[in-house]
């Protein structure tokens, strides 16, 4: 366990660096004059060449980018990620007050796409052929087809616009101090954003599940089940779903990626102030401090996803816990 915990601690230290390389890489490629962008082109003529020169050194405008990123690098490994140019505050600051504005968005929609998917899939798998199997495998062609932030704006459209069953944007109501903000406030906010996020989540899932399970139902052993009299749903519960369960786990925690994905365009679309539109904000503006600290947390909590799921093979399946033992 100590040499599997090691070197999973050096894969994450290699993918952090190329993660925000990467990064860093393509904002120094980018076209945009974080001097126009953040302070207008209108502005920037009014000033003196002083103040501009001010503005310039300020934005990194002529540094080098090979030295601003060592310089960046060598502040993060001290544990400083820098002041985030943008919001003029820290960055772990900023990124920790987005976070936790899309954390319960994520992780319901994370829950939310699992358990519902990995549901209809074992439905559909079981009842191959019939209309519960056509119905799951209609709705999960649909909307694995359909881009997220267009099902976002038709969530939007009909349920805030038409219907007004939910509010139109923004994580808390408007005019409420930060102590007048309910649980209920926030969820009520959070419904279409974690729905938007989840629907094409719960039909990767579901397709997946739902093959699987056919060909457990269709495999010899199950065969043999049926032969001795075993009901369909104690076949499924005994032998489908124990078969199906490490293939759906990993399905499940590698999809922690995609919902760090789907988040950015989702709260774009309901104007959510979490870390996608942080993120962006970011990119658009030129903050390079705020745009790797969100690039970095962002790949170590999808590595840590991963991990968590290799930490769960074995206590769900023993055989891998002995190989690992075994340095197999």
């Amino acid at each position: 366990m100590g040499r599997f915990l090691a070197g999973k601690c050096l894969r994450l230290a290699v993918l952090m660096f190329l993660v925000s390389f990467g990064a860093f890489v393509l904002v120094s490629m980018s076209p945009l004059d974080p001097l126009s962008t953040n302070v207008g082109q209108a502005a920037l003529g009014s000033m003196s060449q002083e103040q501009v020169a001010k503005m310039e050194a300020y934005w990194g405008v002529g540094t080098p980018p090979v030295e601003r990123f060592l310089s960046w690098a060598g502040n993060f490994l001290r544990g400083d990620m820098g002041v985030s140019l943008l919001y003029r505050r820290p960055v772990a600051e900023v990124i920790l007050v987005k976070f936790k504005n899309s954390l319960w968005v994520m992780a319901a929609s994370w829950l939310l796409s699992g358990l519902a998917g990995a549901g209809m899939g074992i439905v559909a798998g079981i009842k191959k052929g019939s209309w519960p199997d056509r119905l799951v495998s209609a709705y999960a062609w649909v909307t694995a087809s359909t881009p997220g932030f267009w099902l976002a704006l038709l969530l939007l459209t009909v349920f805030a616009v038409w219907l007004q069953w939910f509010p139109v944007g923004l994580s808390v109501p408007i005019g409420l101090e930060a102590g007048q903000v309910t649980v209920a406030d926030r969820a009520a906010h959070g419904v279409l954003p974690v729905a938007a996020l989840s629907m094409t989540g719960i039909s990767h899932i579901a397709l997946h599940t739902r093959e699987k399970m056919i060909a457990v139902m269709e495999s010899d052993y199950v065969l043999f089940a049926k032969a001795r009299g075993e009901s369909p749903w104690r076949i499924a519960w005994h032998h489908g779903v124990r078969n199906i369960l490490l293939p759906a786990m990993t399905l499940q925690f590698a999809s922690i990626s995609e919902i760090f994905g789907g988040s950015i365009l989702v709260e774009q679309v309901f104007s959510y102030p979490g870390l996608g539109q942080a993120a962006v904000a970011a990119g658009l503006g030129g903050d390079v401090p705020l745009l790797l600290g969100i690039t970095v947390i962002s790949a170590a909590a999808v590595f840590g996803g991963n991990l968590a799921a290799d930490l769960l093979y074995g206590v769900i399946d023993p055989r891998i816990r002995k190989g690992r033992r075994r340095g197999i």
